[in-house]
């Protein structure tokens, strides 16, 4: 996924955080298998990274901070988020979501644990197809029916079952190295938490939609974090938050383009940008220069 911005100027975030972590974060984004990238320590420091690439080459085509109304980032995204928002330098925010990455992988080890996407219900609903069942919890409330449940092997594969039963279209398995945003990640508390409190934290200018509560928040980005790690990611009501603060036009930065597929569906008629590689700079660009 880093290929594509090797020769842009934008890359040299990848030199200054491999420094900063004595980690080869270019090799993760350019020849790390998919075995490798599984592994959720090296997943979070390469999407991370990559998204950075995304937001400095975003600003040299003219994106101006000053004219976001909001940031918001799901999951991993929210320490991208918070660097955007001028919460956190770049250096800083790596340290914390390596550390993350961390303890996050010693959580998956010692209690592993899987994710699936339910398609075709809603918060709800899957929320009563969890009831009952040991070991399986709502994870990321994504868009209008699409949720996600994380759990043990055990318990997520029951959860589905029942979800079918509920009228689901489709239990989809999600290639994750744990049961992320549910009660299995308990173990990665006491490191995460440790990180957030050796790491300072700036008030922001612009508030930052934070996924704990769909509110917009300037201050108090240590706590919010720290509850984020193993509580549901409430997307769809963030996004929710957000149009209802006149924000119409939603640029994603980083690999791939669901988030802004979340959108389309969550939010009607709202501009949608994704920013996963130089090719998709123009259109950023022509976007910006509309009135």
């Amino acid at each position: 996924m880093g290929v594509p911005w090797l020769d842009h100027d934008s890359w040299e975030i990848v030199g200054e955080l491999s420094e900063a972590l004595h980690r080869d974060i270019a090799y993760l984004l350019t020849r790390a298998d998919a075995d490798e990238l599984r592994a959720t320590r090296n997943a979070q420091i390469a999407a991370f990274t990559l998204s950075l690439v995304a937001w400095r080459a975003s600003l040299g085509i003219g994106l101006q901070p000053s004219s976001v109304r909001a940031f918001a980032g799901h999951s991993l995204g929210e320490y991208t988020a918070l660097v955007a928002a001028g919460a956190l330098d770049a250096v800083s925010a790596s340290r914390l979501v390596d550390a993350r990455g961390d303890a996050m992988q010693a959580a998956a080890d010692a209690m592993p644990g899987t994710m699936v996407a339910v398609l075709g219900l809603d918060a709800d609903e899957v929320a009563k197809a969890c009831n009952g069942v040991d070991g399986a919890w709502p994870a990321n409330d994504n868009a209008p029916g699409q949720v996600v449940v994380a759990g043990t092997l055990e318990g997520v594969a029951l959860a589905g079952e029942a979800a079918m039963a509920c009228g689901a279209k489709r239990v989809m398995a999600l290639s994750v190295g744990g049961a992320f945003h549910s009660p299995l990640m308990a173990g990665a508390q006491n490191r995460l938490d440790t990180a957030l409190q050796a790491c300072r934290f700036d008030e922001t200018a612009i508030p930052v939609v934070a996924n704990v509560d769909a509110k917009p928040h300037r201050d108090g980005f240590a706590t919010l974090l720290s509850r984020q790690l193993a509580s549901p990611v409430r997307w769809r009501e963030s996004l929710v938050e957000m149009a209802g603060m006149r924000i119409s036009t939603f640029v994603e930065l980083g690999p791939g383009a669901e988030l802004s597929g979340m959108v389309k569906r969550t939010v009607d008629g709202a501009v949608r940008v994704n920013v996963a590689s130089p090719a998709d700079l123009d259109r950023l660009a022509a976007t910006l220069a509309e009135p």
